[in-house]
């Protein structure tokens, strides 16, 4: 396709193809309302072979649905010459005389419009727009037309950090933070307001810091008055003795949510057991979820292997490990509150022995997985060095609310649908500690890229393998959702 955009739209844009184009945007594509939804699933099907899947297209010049997939629609566009066609999950426009999409800005604009009057009528918010620079914004980019190219193999964002004596608990979470994508996009786009009139705004520290993670610098970076600020604010941290990685985490959040999203809530649900009747339901907010381990003094849940979410992230109980996904299920499974905590059941207004569920009624933008590593009761004091295999994606859906019923019953299958990808997360970076409770090391695993991993020791970063990341024991997992929706 030329700089100058597909010479072929022309020949649609005539009569009245604003008016026409929003039609098959509001009925076919986006949807907004439930009777065009219902009418897309009875009327979008291939005029060819009658399939409703295999990316279904829409000529755009007469009404013609066909499978792109079978190159029906190819066919269509060849023998009619009609040129143009709609994608009817994704809305882009394609050409065939150009064999690609293109983008027309008017039809662009078009699209933007009614794709938020749908999202404003389903109620579910408007997902994150493309950023647009404003007037100022292009000047300074005139004024400044050095650019910096992110190709795969850029190392952009990859910066050592000093060791400051027994600071590795706060470098590893450092390093998992600044390459935490919704929190880079926050930071690098100058969006923290500080209303703090003193110099002890954690938050400012961290935004400069990823300006110098993302500077270009390549000697490691000395994050003193990070340090300085972390003992001001959290004064159980304070001092150099080795200290948990997952409290600097806690403490980080505790100060980072009231400028990014990063908390959701799991829901607690009590039932009363005889009478099925539903007793009480309590919101609770969350920042990270702490799973127990097989190994430790709490009793695992025993676990078989199959129909239990396992296969939908990927993982198999073929080597007899313990799988995050095996963490998961115990979190969520329904608990026997036993004879000593009746619950009055509103329903047969008897007092009744019930069980108790957590599940995830919104899911974060961001998950943390803490495994619960290090036992501390009054017995004993260890660290619990169970593997735990942990995926590169894993979808949460088992997990969620919606899905409590099948959980109560104790069934976990799930139908596998591949264009529902709202609960589906990737793995970003992994929190690994090594040694015994009394003396240890963190390090961390970050991805760069897609496939490109590095590892984080203090002021030493290497390549890494998908194989290392994986093979680590694991003491923080971080998933980033893969797609999201801003209300």
């Amino acid at each position: 396709m030329s700089p100058a955009g597909c010479p072929h739209v022309n020949g649609f844009k005539v009569d009245n193809w604003k008016q026409n184009l929003r039609v098959i945007y509001q009925c076919f594509v986006w949807s907004g309302s439930a009777e065009t939804r219902k009418r897309k699933a009875k009327s979008c099907i291939c005029h060819m072979c009658g399939a409703h899947l295999n990316r279904l297209h829409s000529c755009l010049y007469c009404v013609f649905f066909a499978c792109f997939a079978k190159k029906h629609i190819h066919e269509h566009a060849k023998s009619k010459r009609h040129n143009l066609a709609i994608d009817l999950l994704y809305g882009g426009i394609y050409c065939f005389m150009c064999q690609d999409y293109i983008y027309d800005k008017e039809m662009e604009q078009i699209a933007k419009e009614e794709q938020r009057k749908a999202w404003k009528m389903q109620g579910i918010g408007e997902k994150y727009s493309t950023w647009e620079p404003t007037k100022r914004e292009l000047e300074l980019l005139r004024h400044n037309p050095k650019r910096r190219r992110i190709t795969s193999n850029c190392t952009i964002g990859l910066r050592g950090l000093i060791n400051l004596g027994n600071t590795c608990f706060m470098n590893c979470i450092v390093q998992a933070l600044t390459h935490t994508p919704l929190l880079r996009d926050f930071f690098l786009s100058d969006r923290h307001k500080c209303e703090m009139q003193s110099n002890s705004c954690l938050v400012c520290e961290m935004s400069q810091l990823f300006q110098e993670f993302y500077s270009g610098h390549r000697s490691p970076h000395i994050p003193f008055r990070l340090l300085h600020l972390v003992w001001t604010h959290a004064r159980h941290l304070a001092g150099y003795e080795q200290q948990d990685a997952h409290e600097f985490l806690i403490a980080a959040l505790d100060v980072l949510h009231r400028h990014c999203k990063v908390a959701s809530s799991p829901l607690q649900l009590d039932k009363c057991q005889i009478c099925s009747h539903g007793v009480s339901t309590t919101i609770d907010p969350f920042w990270d979820i702490s799973l127990d381990l097989p190994g430790s003094s709490t009793p695992f849940w025993p676990l078989s292997p199959g129909g239990d979410g396992s296969a939908l992230n990927g993982e198999s109980h073929t080597t007899g490990a313990t799988t995050l996904t095996d963490c998961l299920r115990r979190f969520t499974r329904p608990e026997h509150l036993g004879s000593s905590a009746k619950i009055k059941c509103s329903g047969c207004h008897s007092y009744q022995e019930s069980t108790k569920q957590l599940t995830m009624k919104k899911l974060p933008i961001v998950a943390c997985f803490h495994l619960k590593r290090f036992e501390h009761s009054a017995k004993l004091r260890r660290k619990i060095t169970t593997y735990v295999s942990f995926p590169l994606e894993l979808d949460m859906t088992p997990f969620m609310a919606s899905s409590k019923e099948s959980r109560m019953n104790g069934q976990y299958q799930q139908t596998v649908d591949p264009f529902n990808n709202d609960n589906k997360y990737s793995l970003f970076a992994v929190v690994n500690h090594q040694g015994t409770l009394e003396s240890g090391h963190y390090t961390t695993f970050i991805r760069q890229h897609k496939d490109q991993w590095f590892k984080c020791d203090d002021a030493i970063i290497t390549k890494a393998s998908i194989k290392d990341v994986l093979d680590s024991e694991g003491y923080l997992l971080f998933y980033h959702k893969q797609f999201l929706e801003y209300e």
